[in-house]
């Protein structure tokens, strides 16, 4: 899992056209970062109105945050600006457009302290900031697979190099599936239990098949055989049988079914042995439409177990 990080500049921009962001004082503090690591030890949220107890590191400084600065005698306000510069923010950031008092505008001015602006109002700039925010910060990692958009579902394909992965994908997208990321997906925890995967910038659309080498599946099948993202809810890995190993015994009701943890996420898992004449694209669609019955509790194996129950109390003699 690696450690997401984000600077002042890069969030400014980032949000910049969207909330009408301008930069008043403190442009030395552009480097100014927060990371993912720090925001699992600090108390206070990454985003909030102007607190001097536990302090966000996007200070939001609305109308009554100035009324209470303004209310301050001389050499207490010059000690709240004092503790706010001290708390090294990310950012100040002032709502409805109102005028940066001359001493705030100062202090950021020599401590490098991002002071922005914004017509929108508090809330506004609260929401948008805390969504964007969690979305950058969160949890991420790189999984070694293919990922598809099967039947409206996001699907991993992890296997061996060479079982096949890539071979798969390409009959999946022949077959009107979409391609998400190859070899290297990413995916983040946007929620408790959602992983969002997504591609690599230098992958995108791109998907290597041994002896055809990189193929650009946008150019060849066209827009529709490419998505840019899609949450995680199936894995599907294909298993190379060992010359001279025994086969694996089967479960012929449940199938080979289990999960993975990823992020702290369960995400169910399906095995398929790779073998010559198996159709792996005709299996993996009709795994995923048996996941898809699953998740709305309809569980073929179940109901062949309670009618083999039900069968077996009708023959008993009474």
């Amino acid at each position: 899992m690696s450690t997401a990080r984000v600077s002042a500049r890069e969030l400014f921009d980032l949000v910049q056209e969207r909330l009408s962001l301008r930069w008043i004082a403190g442009q030395g503090g552009e480097a100014r970062s927060l990371d993912s690591a720090e925001t699992k030890v600090r108390r206070p949220s990454q985003v909030g109105y102007l607190n001097l107890i536990y302090p966000n590191k996007v200070q939001i400084v609305g109308a009554e945050e100035l009324a209470y600065l303004d209310a301050l005698d001389p050499r207490q306000r010059w000690e709240a600006i004092a503790k706010i510069i001290d708390q090294r923010p990310l950012a100040l950031l002032l709502s409805r457009d109102q005028a940066a008092p001359s001493d705030l505008r100062e202090a950021c001015d020599e401590s490098r302290t991002p002071l922005w602006g914004s017509p929108k109002r508090g809330h506004e700039l609260l929401t948008y900031l805390q969504y964007h925010l969690a979305r950058r910060l969160a949890a991420r990692t790189t999984l070694h697979g293919v990922f598809m958009e099967v039947y409206s579902i996001g699907v991993l394909i992890t296997g061996e190099s060479g079982a096949g992965k890539s071979e798969l994908a390409l009959e999946l997208i022949t077959r009107g599936h979409r391609l998400i990321a190859d070899d290297a997906p990413e995916f983040t925890l946007i929620a408790p239990d959602v992983l969002d995967g997504t591609c690599p910038e230098m992958l995108q659309d791109l998907l290597e098949v041994r002896g055809l080498g990189i193929l650009d599946v946008r150019a060849m099948f066209g827009d529709t055989a490419v998505k840019r993202n899609k949450y995680l809810r199936l894995m599907v890995h294909l298993e190379q049988p060992q010359p001279g190993a025994p086969p694996r015994p089967a479960d012929r009701l449940f199938g080979d079914a289990g999960h993975r943890e990823v992020l702290d996420v369960r995400v169910p898992t399906i095995t398929l042995p790779v073998a010559v004449g198996r159709n792996l694209a005709v299996l993996v669609e009709a795994a995923v439409r048996s996941a898809i019955l699953k998740s709305k509790g309809i569980d073929p194996a179940q109901t062949f177990i309670d009618r083999q129950a039900h069968q077996m109390r009708r023959r008993e003699p009474w």
